[in-house]
């Protein structure tokens, strides 16, 4: 079963832990880690903006992908949340399969 790490970066803490807790209670994520403040800068309608962030980071299955990516931007405060997804090369076997016990079946 492959993994996929999906991450956005929130606003505060609070939207992040929102966001985590919703997907999580819905099996649609294994797990959630909310990080530490960042200072994001970036152009949005003709301006740079900078502002804090929270980056979460969310671990399902690849084939929740798409499920767990449109949910999230139904809960994010954010206009255009950027909503990214990878796949680990490697993961262990006890890993992947507590993932896949965790969250739904596709």
């Amino acid at each position: 079963m492959r993994i996929v790490v999906l991450m956005t970066n929130c606003p505060d803490a609070a939207s992040a832990r929102r966001i985590a807790e919703a997907l999580i209670a819905e099996r649609l994520v294994a797990c959630a880690n909310l990080q530490p403040e960042i200072e994001s800068a970036y152009h949005w309608k003709g301006e740079v903006a900078r502002e804090p962030e929270r980056p979460l980071l969310l671990k399902t299955r690849a084939a929740l992908w798409e499920r767990a990516a449109a949910r999230i931007r139904e809960l994010h405060p954010y206009e255009t949340p950027a909503v990214l997804g990878t796949v680990p090369d490697f993961v262990t076997e006890d890993y992947a399969a507590w993932v896949e016990a965790e969250t739904l079946e596709p």
